[in-house]
């Protein structure tokens, strides 16, 4: 009796320590509810398409897609979802073999021909009509599946995965948090993605392999070095986790500094992220092997809004329009300029090395480093206030 007693104590101890016992992902479509289950249609037959390498892809904030053809600087195509309660892009698009995929904040993801915007297959969330089901959200292609976190949906959240070639549900799994937003990490054919104050790991077939327990909300973008798997949470600490989910490192910047989410990068064993704060934002640089600080940026009364690696090199925007370049291997300061216009989207760099496209609340911006000109490439016919994001992606 006494040993049945001890061991009851350890499963109960167990299970406040690593969380409860996570369910088995769900297969079958017919058991969820309403407001969680999968509709597809499949329109065309999917299939590769050649690229249309002179346009670029607009998701404007207003939250209808097209594309944009930049030599003639007219209009392709365009498509919009059926029913959105609100005007609002708040999500990225995915191209992998000519195909575009793209989520809307409704539910619905369409599969899309770049040349013609010809749809392939319609798929929809849920049918939630009144509040944002996809938000912050990149669709992740890997092995003949869609990977996408929906939130919102009947109090929880759900990790689904889709068959690319119809759009069809190939299985789900209820996350924690109900206003999850957190992209996916597809890698070494595991599936890894954080909720409230988990970090899980799924095979490819949905079944749950490990599960880990944090003190604090795990909010960002996890991503990878090839090695370990880099996640942070809500405050100020980065975490650095093998496939198995055990901590290699831990990393605790500024405690007056939060709010990672998907502004970090990982490139050639370096890890780089930007950090919100109340009165100083900063840009740190980690050895991804050990954790150790190889150099830190700030930015004094600002917040760093975005970044992204390019030509082996740091670029970002933060919120008062400042436009930066840091060197990658110290941090410094490459190149500097206060925009006149706020950009709202991700940066996009052509073949030309003196030209990047970004969008703002006007429309899409061709800038020229040298000449530190501003061109309004696209102009859109009306401007709105409150803007959450737009996004743009070089068809090539």
């Amino acid at each position: 009796m006494k040993k049945k007693v001890i061991n009851l104590l350890f499963v109960l101890t167990a299970i406040n320590i690593f969380g409860q016992k996570p369910a088995t992902a769900n297969t079958n479509n017919k058991t969820l509810p309403a407001e969680e289950m999968v509709t597809s249609k499949a329109i065309k037959t999917l299939k590769k398409v050649p690229l249309d390498e002179a346009s670029i892809l607009i998701y404007d904030y207003d939250g209808s897609l097209f594309s944009y053809d930049l030599e003639s600087e007219s209009i392709v195509w365009t498509v919009k979802a059926k029913d959105s309660y609100t005007e609002m892009c708040a999500n990225k698009v995915t191209l992998a073999d000519g195909v575009v995929y793209v989520p809307f904040i409704n539910g619905e993801i369409f599969a899309i021909d770049n040349q013609t915007g010809d749809v392939f297959w319609k798929s929809r969330l849920g049918n939630v009509a009144d509040q944002i089901v996809l938000k912050d959200q990149t669709p992740i292609i890997s092995n003949g599946k869609l990977y996408i976190t929906a939130q919102n949906q009947n109090q929880s959240s759900n990790l689904y995965a889709l068959d690319i070639k119809d759009g069809s549900l190939a299985w789900n799994y209820k996350l924690d948090s109900a206003d999850n937003d957190v992209t996916p990490l597809v890698f070494d054919n595991k599936v890894f993605i954080g909720s409230a104050s988990n970090f899980y790991c799924f095979d490819t077939n949905g079944k749950v392999l490990g599960q880990k327990t944090f003190p604090e909300a795990m909010s960002g973008k996890p991503v990878t070095d090839g090695e370990n798997i880099f996640v942070a949470n809500a405050k100020n600490t980065v975490y650095a986790l093998n496939s198995k989910l055990d901590i290699v490192w831990e990393f605790k910047f500024d405690e007056n500094q939060f709010n990672i989410k998907d502004r970090m990068i990982c490139s050639d064993k370096k890890l780089y992220f930007g950090a919100q704060g109340t009165n100083v934002t900063s840009l740190y640089s980690v050895d991804s092997k050990t954790g150790t600080q190889l150099w830190k940026t700030d930015f004094k009364d600002d917040n760093i809004e975005y970044i992204t690696k390019e030509n082996d090199n740091i670029w970002g925007y933060t919120r008062k329009a400042r436009l930066f370049e840091l060197d990658a291997t110290n941090g410094e300061i490459a190149y500097e300029l206060k925009l006149t216009t706020q950009p709202v989207s991700n940066i996009e760099f052509p073949n030309d090395d003196n030209l990047l496209y970004y969008y703002c609340d006007a429309g899409l911006i061709q800038f020229d480093l040298k000449e530190k000109d501003e061109n309004m490439y696209y102009m859109r016919t009306s401007l709105k206030e409150n803007i959450y994001s737009a996004y743009l992606k070089i068809i090539r």
